[in-house]
C-alpha cells in the first residue's frame, strides 16, 4: 500500500512539474503579433512586419487594377497601394457608417502596403513553440497563406504569412539571380540549331586578290545562344529576330572586351553590363530638344480632327509628357488623346499628379507647364486632359479605339519571344492604315507591311495595312 502511495505521489509530482513547465513556456514571450478580424474570425501578423495602423476613407482609384486593389493612398507623402484583404480572400465586406477603413500598414522588405481589415484588435505576445501547423479547417483562406495557428486565453488566431502573400515578386527576382546550368558543347549546339531566331554562322569565303581584306571572325553560335539564354534569365531580356542585329553586334564587342572563359554573364550585374548599350535614349527621363526634334520630324501629316496614341510602358510619365508636348507642337489644332499604359502600379498612380523642377523640364515643354502650389511645376490642362494613365499589362487585351500612333520603345524586347509576334499582331489590328509605330532604338519591325522611316536614334515604321 505504501509503495502504491509513493508511486502515485511521484506521478503527481511529475505531472505537476510538466504543467509548470508548460506554464513557463507559455509565459515566455518570443513572438508578438498584431491581431485583427476578417469576416468574424481572428487573425494575426508578425509585429515585425507592421509599420503602423491607420484609418482612411479616400483612396485614389487605379484603372484596370485587380479587384482587391482599392487604389493608392498618400501616407504622409508616400504613395502606397491599398489591398483589401477581404476581397483578396473572397470574404464578405462589412459596411461602415463612417466609411473609414481600418488599415494595417505593412512593410514587406523594402516595400510598404496598406491592408484593409474589418477590425484591429491588440498586440498579443506568445511563445513561438505554441504555434501549431496550419490546417484547412482553421480558415476560409488558402492554406498556403497561413503560417500557423495559435490559442491564447481561449481565443484561436490564424497567423497569416504576409511574406508569401506580398512577395511573389521576390521569388521572381531570386529566380533571375540564378544562373542556369551550362550545357555541354553538344547541347549548346543543339539548342542554337533549334532556335528559329538564331541565324547560322556565315561561311567565310577567301578571295584570291591582293591585298586581302581582313576577314570578320565568324560568331560562335553556340556561345551566342548561351549568352542569349543567360541574359533572358538574369534580366528578362528576350533576344529575337526583332533585336538580333543589335544582339549580334553587341556579342562581337563583348568577345573583344571579355576573356573567352567569361563570355557568359554570371549574374544580374554582368547581364545588365551586356545590355547597357541597348536601351533607348532618355528612358525614364524627359527627352532633350534634339531627340524631341528627331521624333517630331517623322510624324505624319494627319487630316482628321482627332489623333489617338497608344503609349506602352509609360512608367512615371516622363516619356508620355515629352511626346504629348511634341504632338501639341506638331498638331496645334487637333484634339490629341494618349492612352498611356504601364503595369507598375506605383509609377502609373503617381504620373497624373507628378510635380517637376523647372530646370529638369526641357525647353520644348516649358510652354505647357504652370507653377504648382509647392513651388514645383506641373503640366497644364491642355496636356493633362490629353492623357489617360492606366494600369495595364502589355500582354492583356484592351478595348482601345483605332490608333494613329503607337509609342512602344524597347517594349518588344521585354516580352517573351513567343509573345512578340502576338503583340505585333495586336498592333496591326488596332493601327489605322499608314499608322506609325515607334519602337526601341535597337528594335526593328520585319515584313513587307512595315516601312522604315526613322533614322538613328529613332526607330520608326509605317504600317501598310492591306
Amino acid at each position: 500500500m505504501a509503495a502504491a502511495i509513493k508511486d502515485l505521489t511521484a506521478m503527481t509530482m511529475a505531472a505537476n512539474e510538466e504543467i509548470q513547465q508548460q506554464k513557463d513556456r507559455a509565459d515566455t514571450v518570443d513572438f508578438k503579433m498584431v491581431t485583427f478580424s476578417l469576416a468574424g474570425k481572428d487573425y494575426g501578423v508578425d509585429i515585425m512586419n507592421v509599420k503602423e495602423i491607420a484609418k482612411a476613407d479616400k483612396f485614389t482609384y487605379v484603372p484596370n487594377a485587380e479587384s482587391y486593389v482599392r487604389g493608392v493612398y498618400n501616407l504622409r507623402g508616400d504613395i502606397i497601394p491599398i489591398i483589401d484583404l477581404r476581397s483578396f480572400f473572397h470574404m464578405a465586406i462589412e459596411k461602415k457608417k463612417d466609411n473609414l477603413e481600418n488599415m494595417l500598414i505593412l512593410r514587406i522588405e523594402e516595400k510598404v502596403y496598406g491592408t484593409i481589415v474589418d477590425k484591429i484588435d491588440k498586440v498579443v505576445g506568445i511563445n513561438s513553440e505554441m504555434i501549431q501547423p496550419p490546417h484547412p479547417i482553421f480558415g476560409d483562406i488558402n492554406i498556403k497563406y497561413i503560417s500557423g495557428v495559435v490559442e491564447k486565453n481561449g481565443d484561436l488566431y490564424i497567423i497569416l504569412d504576409v511574406l508569401r502573400i506580398f512577395s511573389s515578386q521576390k521569388a521572381e527576382n531570386a529566380k533571375k539571380q540564378q544562373l542556369p546550368p551550362i550545357p555541354d558543347v553538344t547541347e549548346g549546339r543543339a539548342f542554337a540549331q533549334a532556335q528559329p531566331d538564331i541565324p547560322q554562322a556565315p561561311v567565310a569565303v577567301s578571295v584570291p586578290l591582293a591585298p586581302a581584306a581582313p576577314q570578320v571572325p565568324a560568331i560562335d553560335e553556340t556561345m551566342l545562344a548561351l549568352v542569349k539564354d543567360n541574359v533572358r534569365t538574369l534580366q528578362s531580356f528576350h533576344a529575337s529576330r526583332y533585336n538580333d542585329e543589335w544582339f549580334r553586334k553587341r556579342f562581337t564587342e563583348w568577345t573583344e572586351i571579355r576573356k573567352e572563359s567569361q563570355l557568359q554573364p554570371r549574374n544580374a550585374a554582368e547581364a545588365a553590363e551586356f545590355l547597357k548599350t541597348f536601351e533607348s535614349p532618355f528612358t525614364s527621363k524627359f527627352w532633350d530638344n534634339e531627340y524631341a526634334g528627331a521624333v517630331k520630324s517623322i510624324l505624319p501629316n494627319i487630316s482628321s480632327s482627332t489623333i489617338q496614341i497608344w503609349n506602352l510602358g509609360c512608367g512615371k510619365g516622363y516619356e508620355t509628357y515629352s511626346f504629348a508636348c511634341i504632338l501639341k507642337l506638331r498638331y496645334p489644332n487637333v484634339q490629341i488623346k494618349i492612352w498611356a499604359n504601364d503595369n507598375d502600379i506605383m509609377a502609373i498612380s503617381t504620373a497624373p499628379t507628378a510635380t517637376f523642377n523647372l530646370d529638369e523640364i526641357p525647353e520644348f515643354c516649358k510652354d505647357f507647364v504652370t507653377k504648382a502650389n509647392n513651388n514645383g511645376y506641373v503640366f497644364d490642362r491642355s496636356i493633362k486632359d490629353a492623357i489617360v494613365f492606366e494600369y495595364h499589362d502589355i500582354l492583356h487585351d484592351n478595348h482601345l479605339p483605332d490608333i494613329d500612333i503607337i509609342l512602344a520603345r524597347d517594349m518588344l524586347s521585354i516580352v517573351p519571344a513567343g509573345e512578340q509576334d502576338r503583340l505585333i499582331d495586336d498592333w496591326c489590328e488596332k493601327l489605322k492604315k499608314k499608322g506609325l509605330v515607334i519602337v526601341g532604338r535597337n528594335e526593328r519591325l520585319l515584313g513587307e507591311q512595315w516601312q522604315s522611316i526613322g533614322a538613328d536614334p529613332v526607330s520608326a515604321f509605317v504600317y501598310n495595312k492591306q
